[in-house]
């Protein structure tokens, strides 16, 4: 009892000497886990494989602007999946002007790093001249390195001797459709 008494004593007259501001100790209690705190992450070039799913979760629910920051960020960083949603992004008109040049230069990028869902899109873009200069032999190759990297829909396309409308709904023909 007389040891409590005597810490009590002692306590507040040394709390000021062990007392530091809020603002000594950075951010208290910060977001972790929100996707505001993983767009800020991902401004900061802090990415890592759950920052850049996040941003799946973001332009599935409508906010293609934060994907865009995401995924970004992570195609930045080296993330091939990353790139291939970016160029789904420009594809599509989704937190941007619709792009069929950033498109083909994703799906390039993605696939020069060896994703195969990057060489098949590219394989497509290439066959059909989109974004990019047509070059049906080129797209061909790409289309079969990514079917032999195991990509189904690379080898239903080549199943299909190459008929583009296999993979590609007739919704999206005003997309591909030569422009001269």
């Amino acid at each position: 009892m007389r040891n409590i008494a005597l810490v009590l004593a002692l306590w507040p007259p040394a709390l000021p000497a062990f007392a530091e501001s809020a603002a000594d100790l950075g951010t208290l209690n910060p977001d972790e886990m929100t996707w505001g705190s993983n767009v800020a992450r991902a401004e900061r070039g802090e990415v890592d494989m759950n920052i850049c799913a996040s941003g799946y979760m973001m332009t599935k629910s409508g906010d293609h602007g934060s994907a865009r920051t995401i995924f970004e960020a992570c195609a930045k960083a080296g993330f091939t999946g990353a790139m291939t949603w970016m160029s789904q992004l420009d594809n599509n008109g989704l937190g941007a002007e619709y792009n069929p040049d950033a498109t083909a230069d994703w799906d390039r990028r993605a696939a020069e790093l060896g994703d195969p869902v990057g060489k098949f899109n590219y394989g497509l873009d290439l066959m059909r001249g989109h974004g990019v200069a047509r070059n049906d032999a080129l797209g061909r190759q790409f289309v079969d390195a990514a079917a032999q990297d195991g990509l189904a829909i690379a080898r239903r396309l080549q199943n299909a001797d190459y008929d583009l409308d296999e993979v590609t709904p007739d919704a999206d023909d005003w997309k591909y459709a030569p422009l001269f």
